[in-house]
């Protein structure tokens, strides 16, 4: 069975702010593998959140691994089976009126990322490399 410190880290607060960071799924995933190494109350709250409320399941399901490890009981998260944030076709069609008639679905990403990072990192996070397929198909419908 794997030892895990029981102290709090001491770059918690670091790894805090980085776990809770909207703009890059990738840094909260790498806090989280961080903080699965630390069996204390104050991280496994942390994880307990982004388990349940982070937009990448990936990161979900990183939490949940740690909890499990650490004999937490928790159930696995689900992958979302709808947008996974609200109204994105919503801020999809701003963005897209927001340039010319003639753009490419790569002026669209582009625009989306500048103008939206948590959005574009969300979807580019839970879909992974069908994403511009994915984002291609709904800014066509747009």
């Amino acid at each position: 069975m794997k030892q895990f410190e029981t102290t709090l880290p001491e770059q918690y607060e670091a790894l805090k702010k980085q776990a809770n960071y909207t703009s890059s799924w990738r840094d909260r995933l790498e806090a989280v593998k961080t903080l699965s190494d630390y069996k204390h109350d104050k991280v496994i709250d942390l994880l307990k959140n982004r388990m349940q409320h982070d937009t990448v399941h990936e990161v979900q399901v990183a939490a949940y691994e740690a909890l499990a490890a650490f004999g937490e009981d928790v159930e696995k998260p689900a992958p979302a089976r709808f947008d996974i944030i609200k109204n994105t076709d919503k801020i999809f069609l701003r963005v897209k009126k927001s340039l010319p008639k003639d753009h490419t679905v790569a002026d669209f990403a582009d625009k989306l990322k500048r103008m939206r990072v948590d959005v574009f990192d969300a979807y580019e996070g839970n879909k992974g490399a069908e994403f511009m397929n994915w984002l291609e198909q709904r800014w066509a419908k747009l």
